[in-house]
């Protein structure tokens, strides 16, 4: 459904959602983000131990909750086990549900970017040794760096953050005249 179409016209439209892995000292820990793709803004996201797809129900929730969704929107993945699991469907019932097509991860560019961009600039710098550094760690990418300091073009070389408050400026300008 997204066909690589990753400018939306409004912001809560269309988001992105996947999965990566993060090597720890003793395996693996798996980070599951959000990304608003009107903004490129991570708008959230969370680690986990397993792959489980019962680990993405609590993230979609808590995002729905926080960005107050009451008309449908475009919930965009690839075709892994914790996006097509019933648990999922259910989670994401008033929403669509758009997948990649199979071994096809350019529909899922912008958010397969971001994954590259915290591993290249920030993860693989680092050994990482326990869930819990991790965790700091993806907390001052994501919440610090990512989302409020690093510029991206799709923003006008501003970053999610700036681009999204001045959307809200706006907004309350329109609503006040």
């Amino acid at each position: 459904m997204l066909n690589e179409r990753f400018n939306p016209l409004r912001p809560n439209t269309v988001w992105c959602i996947d999965t990566t892995y993060i090597p720890i000292h003793d395996g693996f820990i798996y980070l599951t983000s959000i990304m608003d793709l009107y903004f490129r803004r991570i708008i959230g996201w969370n680690l986990s131990e397993t792959l489980e797809g019962s680990n993405v129900i609590p993230l979609v929730e808590k995002i729905k909750h926080s960005r107050h969704i009451s008309k449908p929107l475009i919930m965009h993945s690839d075709r892994g086990s914790q996006f097509t699991s019933e648990a999922y469907n259910q989670v994401t019932a008033n929403m669509t549900l758009s997948y990649s097509k199979k071994a096809y991860p350019w529909d899922n560019a912008c958010i397969e970017s971001f994954h590259a961009l915290i591993k290249r600039e920030w993860i693989n710098r680092s050994k990482i040794h326990s869930y819990s550094e991790a965790k700091r760690l993806g907390f001052q990418y994501i919440e610090t760096f990512y989302n409020t300091v690093r510029i991206h073009s799709h923003c006008g070389f501003k970053s999610p953050k700036q681009l999204e408050d001045e959307f809200q400026a706006q907004i309350q300008k329109s609503a006040a005249a």
